[in-house]
């Protein structure tokens, strides 16, 4: 597929890179500007709790052992 729209792009070699560079450029600007930004509040990575903390499970808080 990517190799059907890089033969589709005008020009010499050097000119379908440097298109080639613009287009990846300009998606990655896209990307971070709008979408990304856009979809963050519906991702979990933000939550940052693990699971939530309960007295006496899964440590040895206040038992005196080291």
């Amino acid at each position: 597929m990517y190799a059907w729209m890089f033969r589709r792009l005008p020009g010499p070699l050097w000119v379908r890179i440097l298109i080639t560079l613009v287009i990846l450029a300009a998606l990655v600007v896209v990307l971070f500007g709008w979408v990304f930004p856009a979809i963050s509040p519906y991702m979990p990575f933000n939550d940052g709790l693990v699971g939530s903390p309960s007295p006496g499970v899964g440590g040895t808080a206040g038992t005196g052992a080291a």
